[in-house]
C-alpha cells in the first residue's frame, strides 16, 4: 500500500429552518458518533497525518471531535472548497497533498463523500449516512488518485 485516503461524511446534524445551511450545527447523536469514529480510527490505527475538512460548522465540529479521540493531532486544511466539491474538486484537493503524507483524511458531505467512496469500490456505497468511514488503499501518489487506482472498504457506516 502507498497511500491511504481515509473519506468521512460529517455526524449527524441538525436541521435547523432559517439558519443557513453551512451553519448547522450537530446533534448529540452527532456528537457521540464523532466521537466514536474517533476512538475507532485509533484503536485500527487509521490516525491521518493530514486532514482536509469543509468549512461547514458540522464538519469542523466533527473533525474537532474525531481528533479528540486520536493521539496525536494532524495538520488540518479547512476549506470552503470541500463544502460544495463534487468527486473531481474533492481529488483534486487529494491531489495537492504532500507526497510524505501517507494517511489522508477528508471530511465532508453526501452526496460527495458516498460518491468518492464508491468510485474506489465496486460503486456499492450509495447509503452513507452520516459518520460513515470508508477507507481507499491507493497504488499510486495523491497527485495521481483516481478511481481505478485504489480499492475501497467501509469501516463504519452508522
Amino acid at each position: 500500500m502507498n497511500r491511504r485516503l481515509i473519506v468521512m461524511r460529517h455526524a449527524k446534524a441538525e436541521n435547523a429552518p432559517g439558519l443557513a445551511d453551512v451553519e448547522r450545527d450537530l446533534t448529540d447523536t452527532g456528537r457521540a458518533q464523532a466521537g466514536a469514529v474517533g476512538a475507532l480510527l485509533a484503536r485500527e490505527g487509521l490516525v491521518p497525518e493530514h486532514v482536509i475538512c469543509s468549512a461547514a460548522r458540522r464538519t469542523r465540529e466533527t473533525w474537532r471531535l474525531v481528533a479528540e479521540g486520536l493521539p496525536t493531532e494532524p495538520e488540518t486544511d479547512v476549506t470552503a472548497s470541500l463544502y460544495s466539491a463534487g468527486v473531481d474538486t474533492a481529488l483534486e484537493l487529494v491531489g495537492r497533498v504532500d507526497p510524505a503524507v501517507r494517511t489522508l483524511l477528508l471530511v465532508g458531505h453526501n452526496p460527495t463523500m458516498a460518491q468518492l467512496a464508491a468510485a474506489f469500490g465496486d460503486g456499492g456505497y450509495p447509503h452513507f449516512p452520516p459518520a460513515s468511514v470508508a477507507v481507499v488503499d491507493l497504488d499510486v501518489d495523491w497527485l495521481y488518485a483516481a478511481p481505478g487506482t485504489g480499492t475501497a472498504r467501509i469501516l463504519e457506516r452508522p
